[in-house]
């Protein structure tokens, strides 16, 4: 089980009281499918949980980023069953496996990416490691949280 924290007060507003939340997260998720079956999500008190089967451990990560990234969501709590039992989805969703980072003010990807790979126009490499949790590469809020890829 993984469990991530976000800023509550930031990100796409999908939903104005917890009843509405659980029904529209699992919406919005189904609509940017990151790779999960059988997804459904459990919502109480600010906290999302995310049930469902991948054969991918960065669908995991990019379902966690989706419903962290959405206002009103506070944690993540991903209860995801990776199909090939030789990955442990715990180990797969730690920092030391995938790097996560948080838009922070003045940031642009392309300014990512040249702090991480030394060159501004790897800008799409970030876009694309995130085009579901990132629709407009010009568009990302400081306390957004996305993936960089290696």
């Amino acid at each position: 089980m993984g469990l991530f924290d976000f800023a509550k007060e930031i990100g796409e507003k999908l939903f104005t009281s917890d009843a509405d939340a659980a029904t529209n997260l699992s919406d919005y998720l189904a609509q940017n499918n990151p790779g999960i079956q059988d997804l459904s999500v459990i919502f109480k008190d600010g906290s999302a949980t995310l049930i469902g089967i991948t054969d991918k451990p960065e669908a995991a990560q990019k379902a966690i980023l989706l419903a962290g990234n959405v206002k009103g969501v506070e944690k993540v709590i991903a209860k995801i069953e990776i199909s090939d039992s030789s990955i442990d989805l715990a180990t797969a969703l730690e920092p030391g496996n995938v790097e996560y980072y948080e838009i922070a003010s003045g940031d642009t990807l392309s300014k990512i990416a040249k702090r991480v790979y030394g060159n501004a126009g790897d800008y799409v490499r970030i876009f694309e490691a995130n085009r579901e949790v990132i629709k407009d590469p010009d568009k990302i809020y400081v306390g957004q949280k996305i993936r960089i890829p290696s």
